[in-house]
C-alpha cells in the first residue's frame, strides 16, 4: 500500500507545475500521455476525414459486384437457354401475326360495321340506336366504340351476343343493360368495341408523338 502511495504521489507530482514549460521539459509521464492523446486524436481525425469515405467506397464496391455476379449469372442462364428462348420468340412472333389478322384495316371497318348490324338483323332484333363513336388510337392499335340499343326476345338477344363473339373480327361487348318491358321484350343497351391495326400514317404519328414525350422526359 505504501508502495502505490508512493508512486502515486509520484506521478501526481510529475504533473504539477507544467504550465509555461516547454514539452520538450515535461517528466515522462506526461509527455507519454500527451502523446498517447495526439496519437488518439490523429486517429480520430484520419477516420472521419479520409478512412470512413474509404469505408463506404468499399461497401459500394461490394455491392456492385454482388450486382454483377447476378448479371453474370442471368447472361450465363440465357445463353444455355438460347435456344429455348428462341423457340418462344417465334411462337409470339406466330400468335402476334394471328391477333394481327384478327384486326382490320382502316378500309375494312365500314365492312365490320355492317357484320354486327346484320348480326343484330339476322336474329329479328330491332336496333334502336347504331351509332359508332371517336376513335381512340392506342399505341399500337385503334378503338372503335360503338353505342348499340337493340330489341328483342331473350333468346334473340342471346344469340346476337354469342355471334358478335364468333365474328372473325375481334368485337367485345361493354357495359351492357338489360331491362324487361312490360310485354316481356328485352332492351339490351351497350357499347361495341372493336379494333383496328394502325396505318402507316398513324404509326409514323405514334413513334413521332413517343420520341417527342421522350425527349421532353430527358430535358
Amino acid at each position: 500500500m505504501t508502495d502505490l502511495n508512493n508512486l502515486s504521489a509520484s506521478l501526481s507530482a510529475q504533473f504539477r507545475g507544467l504550465n509555461g514549460r516547454h514539452p520538450g521539459q515535461w517528466p515522462i509521464a506526461p509527455r507519454i500521455l500527451s502523446g498517447v492523446g495526439v496519437f488518439l486524436l490523429v486517429l480520430l481525425v484520419g477516420w472521419y476525414f479520409y478512412w470512413s469515405d474509404q469505408q463506404d467506397e468499399l461497401a459500394a464496391g461490394e455491392q456492385k459486384e454482388v450486382q454483377l455476379k447476378e448479371q453474370y449469372k442471368s447472361k450465363i442462364q440465357q445463353a444455355i437457354n438460347l435456344e429455348e428462348l428462341q423457340k418462344q420468340k417465334l411462337q409470339v412472333a406466330d400468335y402476334v401475326a394471328t391477333l394481327e389478322k384478327q384486326l382490320p384495316s382502316k378500309a375494312e371497318m365500314d365492312a365490320l360495321l355492317s357484320d354486327i348490324n346484320q348480326a343484330g338483323l339476322g336474329r329479328g332484333l330491332q336496333f334502336e340506336l347504331f351509332k359508332p363513336g371517336q376513335v381512340v388510337v392506342k399505341n399500337y392499335y385503334a378503338e372503335l366504340p360503338i353505342n348499340i340499343k337493340v330489341t328483342g326476345n331473350y333468346h334473340d338477344v342471346g344469340s346476337f351476343a354469342s355471334d358478335i363473339a364468333n365474328l372473325p373480327r375481334i368485337v367485345t361487348l361493354n357495359n351492357m343493360n338489360l331491362v324487361t318491358g312490360k310485354d316481356g321484350v328485352l332492351s339490351l343497351d351497350a357499347i361495341a368495341k372493336t379494333f383496328r391495326y394502325l396505318d402507316k400514317d398513324e404509326v409514323a404519328e405514334q413513334r413521332k408523338t413517343a420520341d417527342s414525350a421522350k425527349q421532353k422526359g430527358q430535358k
